[in-house]
């Protein structure tokens, strides 16, 4: 039997073959717009998705370099140092010990460009008796010789020569600094001389005089007396005044340096260069400065060298500790929004799967039905979505690469990946399930799963209340999705309610003249009447606007948080919102108390006289401590503790008692347990107090921060048995005080010769400092900028539900007109079917919110975002939680109006001129 020849194939009038257009050009040809939407969608998708883990590691890494760069260079360097006790060392010596220590760098980290610095110093400065040297208060000066190799190239010789040479016996050359020999009345010829001392009486000549080419070079860090002479204080109980300063010695008088010093120390200082440092090598960096410091670095130099009192030391180890300690708990607060923005997408990639499925559905049932295979089509509708998609993806993923350059791509790429493979699936998974056998409803399974999501959230926030957001071992998933999971369960929870809520709205509705809110109210309770609809609303929208909602108010609820706790943290270091503070010794005058008290913007002013030295309680269990005395106004006082919130108590408790009788005064803790009558005896510069507990406080703000024992005392009656304490040394207030005004106050009401060393200090300023850290930064951009990227997408899923239930809405509207209906009355219609459960879901969205922040809050730890250590805990307050809930809300609002006064009359138009085919 031999088999049919083939027909011959169809042929066009110029005789050509007919072929079948291709699938995916025929496809794009059709429908353009929907086409370039799609592209759109998956471009600024995967844009976020790659900008977000770049935007992360940049923040991360200038975080850490500006953390390591605030600390100085003196900090973040290696130093290195040996003794004279373990021999003598020569120039080359020196040399050679430099070169082996820069010899092992390199590896995971590389020195600053400012280079090392290495010399020799005495261990201790020498006193100097030589004549004419001036003395403020009577105490000799004190010079320490150093030799630093090169320091010729970071100075300019102004005067004189360089020191060399010097015979055994002679005065050691030494070139001084002009401001120091300026200060110390010390010019060039001048010969040093040294009190007597077991080595003799020591001589050194100033052979030169020279300038620093910048004092504030790092160069100059640890070695500060060598550009200046250096003003301290003698550590007796009454501290007097004296000069310090430094002098250089070539290389041939660095064998004088140990008797000048008693000794000499050989050092080496490298500076890092924290400039260059990323977060995520900080492990291997620490492991290798680790090494440096006592690890087989330090060992192999010892043996090398056969000094085995080389130790080298730096704080970098430490300082590393806390960058990662910071990284970590600033962590999980900044993926919140990124978290929130990724489910929100999520779910719009589904809703316009959805959409695009139930307006696809009959041509996919055709194709079915003329011998098409599921695996076909979907194969069909894959490379359909790879010419759309994927060059939108890739073009996102270059340009997030371009404008957010950062060494590390894995985790961009991963998103994005993940972000491109979700656009690409979306529509033909929905596909795959639309070609599959109907089945019947199961609402067990969305019960089941619904319980899941229940129980999962629970779990999370157990986990968080008793781990915390920032656990020792990193940042854990499950904690941070803890508010999401709360939104999600939300929204399911709404998604039940929401048809009886709508729907009681209805039937009142109902009752009411018109048929425009009943009509709209019903569809709405119905799920707007989209194809698919199974009698309820879609709960993707309702998803989609409560995470919104949730996250947005839960991350403005931590950044309100945040700047509270800074406040409070700048209050109780300055003692209220403005501090004036004498020097020691020193009282504020009467006209400056006077005029501080007049500015604008001052509120509870309270002059203050504090003791933080003389003062010693006998009587107490502790036997006689040391304590601090504050001397105030109770009033006033009190309402400064208050605002401050530090050292509360009724100002009643210190009114004066009885002629003779002990004088009331607060307590800290740590001298009494309990208030009570017992006496004791406060002396304070000399002079003797009776005093009893009023009651017990927990500090003061007249001494932020002290963790001494202190005693607050009410001024008049202390006045009135201590004269000598009536001037008082401190201002402080509350109040928008400005910081200018008030400096330029007290430079005008104080002596010149100590305007200088007045302290002035406000509560703006040490915020501003506290918020300068670009680790808070970083995670405010994030976090605004991933609530932006949600509330985007928020809008865009009710557009896309608007969008689903537009065909059957245009239908209505149709008829409806042919009836008599209004075109405003249309758009009245669609408001009435869209609005109420954006609405509703905005204020769920607000109501779980600020759930997540009772459930959640008290395991939010929030010092790194504040700069300081505070107490665990967030502030519920509704403004945050309101301005987001009510700004999505009048977003969609605002989207769901214009869709409707652009769509509406245009699907209306559209079905009266086809006709109704339904």
């Amino acid at each position: 039997m031999t088999r049919p020849a083939p027909a011959p194939a169809p042929t066009t009038a110029d005789g050509r073959g007919h072929r079948p257009a291709p699938w995916v050009r025929t496809r794009l040809r059709a429908a353009p717009l929907t086409v370039l939407l799609g592209a759109a969608l998956a471009f600024v998708a995967v844009l976020l998705a790659a900008a977000l883990p770049r935007a992360v590691d940049r923040g991360a890494d200038q975080a850490l370099r500006s953390f390591l760069h605030d600390q100085g260079p003196g900090p973040t360097s290696l130093s290195a140092s040996v003794t004279s006790r373990g021999g003598r060392m020569t120039p080359q010596d020196l040399d050679s010990v430099l070169a082996a220590l820069r010899a092992r760098t390199g590896g995971a980290f590389r020195l600053d460009a400012s280079g090392p610095v290495h010399g020799a110093r005495g261990v201790k400065a020498s006193n100097l008796a030589t004549p004419g040297l001036d003395r403020p208060e009577a105490v000799d000066p004190r010079l320490t010789l150093v030799h630093l190799p090169e320091a010729a190239a970071h100075t300019s010789l102004v005067a004189g020569r360089w020191p060399s040479g010097g015979e055994p016996g002679a005065p050691v050359p030494v070139a001084l600094s002009r401001s120091a020999s300026e200060t110390l009345k010390a010019p060039l010829g001048t010969v040093l001389e040294s009190t007597p001392s077991i080595s003799g009486t020591l001589r050194a000549e100033v052979v030169g005089l020279y300038d620093a080419t910048d004092p504030a070079d790092v160069y100059w860090t640890d070695l500060p007396c060598l550009t200046k002479a250096c003003q301290n204080r003698t550590p007796d109980s009454l501290p007097k005044v004296y000069w310090q300063t430094a002098a250089l010695v070539g290389a041939d008088g660095l064998d004088r340096i140990g008797a000048w010093g008693e000794g000499a120390e050989y050092f080496w200082r490298l500076p890092v260069d924290t400039g260059v440092l990323r977060a995520d090598l900080l492990p291997g960096v620490s492991r290798e400065i680790a090494s440096f410091v006592t690890g087989p670095t330090a060992s192999g130099l010892s043996a090398a060298f056969k000094r085995p009192d080389l130790h080298i030391s730096s704080r970098l180890p430490e300082l590393f500790k806390r960058a990662e300690a910071r990284q970590r708990g600033a962590a999980p607060l900044a993926a919140i929004g990124p978290a929130g923005v990724a489910g929100v997408a999520a779910v719009v990639f589904c809703l316009a799967a959805a959409l695009t499925g139930d307006r696809r559905q009959a041509e996919l049932r055709l194709l079915l039905a003329r011998g098409g295979s599921r695996h076909s089509l979907v194969r069909r509708l894959l490379g359909e979505g790879a010419v759309t998609v994927l060059p939108a993806a890739a073009l996102a993923a270059w340009l997030a690469i371009r404008l957010l350059p950062t060494p590390r791509l894995t985790a961009s790429l991963v998103a994005a990946t993940a972000v491109t493979l979700l656009a690409l699936l979306a529509f033909p998974v929905r596909a795959f399930v639309l070609l599959s056998a109907p089945r019947g409803p199961r609402p067990r399974r969305r019960l089941v799963a619904e319980l899941l999501v229940l129980a999962a959230t629970a779990a999370a926030v157990l986990e968080v209340r008793r781990r915390g957001v920032a656990p020792a071992a990193g940042l854990d998933p499950l904690l941070v999705a803890a508010p999401l999971l709360l939104a999600l369960s939300g929204a399911l929870l709404l998604s039940r309610l929401l048809p009886a809520l709508v729907g009681a709205l209805a039937r009142a509705a109902g009752r009411r003249p018109g048929l425009i809110g009943f009509l709209g109210l019903a569809r709405a309770a119905r799920g707007g009447g989209g194809r698919g609809s199974r009698g309820r609303p879609s709960v993707l929208p309702l998803i989609a606007l409560m995470l919104a909602v949730t996250t947005g108010g839960f991350g403005a609820t931590v950044l309100g948080s945040v700047d509270t706790e800074r406040l409070q943290v700048a209050r109780q270091a300055v003692g209220g919102d403005a501090q004036i503070a004498a020097p020691a010794g020193e009282a504020l005058t009467p006209e400056l108390i006077r005029a501080a008290n007049e500015l604008p913007g001052v509120r509870t002013p309270v002059a203050a006289w504090v003791e933080e030295d003389d003062a010693f309680l006998f009587g107490t269990d502790r036997g006689s401590p040391q304590v601090r005395v504050v001397v105030v106004d109770p009033v006033a006082y009190a309402a400064l503790a208050r605002t401050v919130g530090r050292g509360r108590f009724d100002p009643a408790l210190l009114a004066g008692g009885a002629p003779g009788a002990p004088l009331p005064a607060l307590f800290s803790g740590d001298l009494v347990a309990r208030a009570g009558d017992q006496a004791y005896r406060l002396r304070v510069r000399g002079e003797e107090l009776q005093v009893r507990a009023a009651a017990v406080v927990d500090g003061t703000p007249a001494l932020p921060g002290s963790g001494a024992a202190i005693l607050v005392l009410p001024a008049q009656p202390a006045v009135a048995l201590t004269p000598r304490i009536s001037s008082p040394n401190r201002w402080f207030a509350t109040g928008s005080v400005d910081a200018d005004r008030l400096e330029e106050l007290v430079r005008a009401g104080t002596p010149a010769a100590t305007a200088e060393q007045v302290l002035v200090r406000t509560s703006a300023a040490t915020v501003a400092g506290l918020a300068a850290d670009p680790l808070q930064h970083s995670a405010g951009r994030l976090f605004w900028a991933a609530v932006a990227g949600a509330a985007g997408f928020a809008v865009l899923a009710v557009l896309l539900t608007l969008m689903r239930a537009a065909p059957d809405r245009a239908a209505l509207l149709a008829r409806l007109r042919t009836m008599g209906l209004r075109p405003r009355q249309g758009v009245a219609l669609i408001l009435a079917e869209a609005l109420p459960q954006a609405l509703v879901a905005a204020v769920g969205g607000g109501l779980v919110a600020a759930a997540a922040v009772a459930l959640l809050g008290p395991a939010v730890d929030l010092s790194a975002l504040v700069g300081a250590q505070v107490p665990a805990g967030l502030r519920l307050t509704a403004r945050p939680v309101l301005t987001q809930a009510l700004g999505l809300a009048a977003l969609v609002a605002v989207a769901v109006l214009a869709e409707a006064a652009i769509s509406g009359r245009r699907q209306i138009s559209t079905e009266l001129r086809a006709g109704d085919q339904r």
